[in-house]
């Protein structure tokens, strides 16, 4: 069995825990894209765990690889590990490919996204998207290059002579000094050197043996870097489609491809947002679901759900399978808004456009719904939810046309109700 689980909104739609939940009984989880502006959460008991790099299963004593798709921030994942417990590192695989987040990355995201102004995309500054741009300018740093110390010289070398032109003649800052990384970043082969694999290999024999393996995505599907809001997307290729760009897995061999989403909207950073909502509903929305980036802590926007977005992203990734996320949340609601249409110029389309100036000026068709106002956080059994939250799951899966499997109530493990 192979099992792929991916956002089918901006993110932030809970698939820590659902990933949490899934990886129990498979053998290995892979992360596939992405990088350390990730931030799945994960509560057990009384104490909540947040991954960036790992997959959201490491709590569990299996395989853990870590793709050659990744964009990798070595001192981040040092800590993540020292977190969990230092023995954790005996079950990672590190793909050689996988590219190498630098000092310098983390540095021009920052100074590139203030300087864009009006244009800016609202980026975690984690040196996702800078390191991005080297893999495809073929100029990027990978963990293989950083195996062999020549060569690493060398790259780093040829790199850092662009970077610190850029850096003191275009923003008028400090360079860095090549002897300050090279040194640092050798010590970090060191702790890595065993770890090292080529995961493409050992993902399609640990397939032929018949063994479970679950793929992890980061951010959600309408922030793809083809296929989301352009320009307002991450720097990778968060939907199924990148289990095999990313990771070089066959999708076709992909069984179970489970899209996770909330019960309402939410985004982070700038970007149209059609459902959106202000003032008491939305920070209703907020206060009760904590949205707030588990990595940058920024407030996140709230809104409603909106069906067409769903749709598109349901047939991008394939989903034959459907967990919504923070139910409870909207508890205490009298009504509850779905968005099912956009009016635009007079006519009402179900469909979904990546195009921003077409977001911006579409005008939601809402079916209202009837909220409850039971607490079901401590719900542990389907039946037992209220009627009217029964119903708003029905009408979602019939508009959507995908089977719901799971539920999320609360934040803790046991909060998923299996229907």
């Amino acid at each position: 069995m192979v099992m792929a689980i991916v956002g089918l909104q901006w993110g932030d739609e809970g698939k820590g825990k659902v990933v949490d939940l899934l990886s129990e009984g498979v053998d290995m989880v892979v992360r596939y894209q992405g990088g350390s502006n990730a931030g799945h959460t994960v509560v057990v008991g009384e104490r909540k765990f947040v991954f960036h790099q790992l997959p959201s299963a490491a709590l569990y004593p299996k395989d853990i690889v870590i793709s050659g798709g990744v964009v990798l921030d070595l001192e981040g994942l040092f800590d993540e590990i020292s977190e969990l417990g230092s023995d954790l590192k005996a079950s990672i695989h590190l793909d050689y490919r996988a590219h190498l987040i630098m000092p310098y990355h983390k540095l021009l995201d920052r100074l590139e996204e203030e300087k864009k102004g009006t244009l800016k995309v609202g980026t975690t500054q984690k040196g996702i998207g800078p390191a991005y741009v080297d893999k495809v300018a073929r100029i990027g740093i990978r963990v293989s290059d950083l195996m062999d110390k020549d060569n690493f010289a060398d790259k780093l070398s040829a790199v850092l002579d662009m970077k610190n032109a850029i850096l003191s003649q275009v923003y008028k800052v400090k360079p860095f000094s090549f002897d300050e990384i090279y040194l640092k970043y050798l010590s970090y082969r060191d702790r890595i050197s065993d770890i090292v694999d080529d995961a493409t290999y050992l993902l399609l024999d640990a397939y032929n043996d018949g063994k479970e393996i679950l793929f992890e995505g980061a951010q959600g599907a309408l922030l793809d870097m083809s296929m989301g809001t352009y320009p307002y997307v991450t720097s990778s290729h968060p939907v199924v489609g990148g289990v095999g760009v990313e990771a070089g897995f066959p999708v076709n061999l992909i069984d179970r491809r489970i899209g996770v989403f909330k019960a309402y909207t939410t985004r982070v950073g700038e970007g149209p947002f059609p459902t959106e909502v202000e003032g008491s509903i939305e920070e209703f929305m907020r206060e009760r679901g904590g949205e707030f980036g588990a990595t940058t802590g920024r407030p996140r926007r709230c809104g409603w759900l909106d069906i067409p977005a769903l749709k598109y992203a349901i047939m991008i990734n394939g989903a034959n399978e459907l967990v919504v996320t923070k139910l409870d949340v909207l508890s205490g609601l009298s009504e509850i808004k779905v968005c099912v249409g956009y009016r635009v110029g007079g006519k009402v389309s179900d469909r979904f456009s990546t195009e921003s100036a077409f977001l911006r000026g579409v005008v939601p068709e809402y079916v209202v719904l009837p909220g409850w106002s039971e607490d079901i956080s401590r719900v542990r059994d389907f039946s037992r939810l209220p009627d009217a939250a029964k119903r708003y799951l029905g009408f979602l899966e019939d508009r959507l046309g995908v089977r719901i499997s799971m539920v999320g109530v609360g934040p803790e493990r046991e909060g998923i109700l299996r229907l």
